[in-house]
């Protein structure tokens, strides 16, 4: 005979089942690899940054092996756990700092010289080049920075003879917001036949001056915030790197009560730093025409 326990338990995921249906499922994922993450952006900061040849795992595994290595040595210096962990966080965190820093420094140097390649591209297609000529030809006559880029647009298209899948590649190399914009904008032009390509250019390198200028003179005007943003973070780490030269100072850092005070410091840093930067610097684009 069938106990209530039984009973009861049926008919509470018959409601529960019957509850559940009224509500609209989700939609499976799509296949395919995926266009955001922590990966997908350490890779778009690699490309920017001009390295390339260098994989996202590449610098993850040597960003653990700096954290271990640093582990390793301040603990065998000052005998302290809590001190060796904050030193070794900062330094596994050092490459992916230094890729984002030299990545965004390298944006803001193409920022300007975007328009001359928007112009030299308008250039050659007035001078009656198709557009992958005229794509190609930036790798002699565009900007130094962006030629290796272009010249491996015109192998490719010399290649495959696929435009649309060697504009693909470029966004790939380039990883840039404004080469996704340009980009877009000649793939469509040429699908819909590009009648007004000529206006279509004047505008984007118009709208792109106007741009840089822009953001230049509210960088300028809004780098010391972040300036004093990273000397008040550095500060308190650089008189704790100062006391560990006296061991005897370090010994309360070793206790429960020197945790709790490392790790509080520690995240107040990081959520002033955090702040400081948020209102001082501008927003960085997206690739939205990934």
């Amino acid at each position: 005979m069938t106990s209530p326990l039984v009973i009861g338990l049926l008919l509470g995921a018959g409601v529960f089942f019957v509850y559940w249906s009224f509500w609209p499922q989700a939609p499976a994922p799509e296949s395919g690899p995926r266009r955001s993450g922590f990966v997908v952006e350490l890779r778009d900061h690699l490309n920017q940054a001009g390295y390339a040849s260098i994989t996202p795992n590449n610098v993850i595994v040597g960003s653990v092996v700096l954290f271990l290595l640093t582990f390793a040595i301040v603990l065998a210096l000052t005998r302290v756990a809590p001190i060796s962990l904050c030193f070794s966080v900062m330094a596994g965190a050092a490459p992916i700092s230094l890729v984002r820093m030299r990545a965004r420094s390298r944006r803001n140097k193409l920022r300007d010289l975007w328009p001359d390649v928007v112009d030299n591209v308008t250039s050659g297609v007035r001078a009656g080049l198709a557009l992958p000529e005229a794509l190609a030809q930036l790798s002699t006559r565009g900007p130094e920075e962006l030629r290796p880029a272009f010249a491996a647009f015109a192998e490719d298209y010399r290649t495959t003879g696929r435009f649309h899948d060697s504009l693909d590649r470029l966004k790939e190399r380039l990883s840039d917001p404004v080469a996704d914009r340009l980009v877009e904008s000649l793939r469509i032009a040429r699908e819909v036949g590009g009648s007004d390509l000529g206006k279509l250019l004047r505008t984007l390198s118009s709208f792109l001056r106007e741009d840089a200028r822009t953001r230049a003179e509210l960088e300028t005007r809004q780098s010391w915030t972040v300036n004093a943003a990273r000397l008040a973070v550095a500060a308190p780490w650089i008189v704790l790197a100062m006391l560990a030269l006296n061991g005897r100072s370090l010994a309360a850092y070793a206790s429960p009560v020197g945790w709790v005070v490392l790790a509080v410091g520690a995240a107040l840093c990081v959520v002033a730093y955090r702040a400081m930067v948020w209102v001082g610097r501008l927003p960085e684009e997206e690739r939205v025409l990934r």
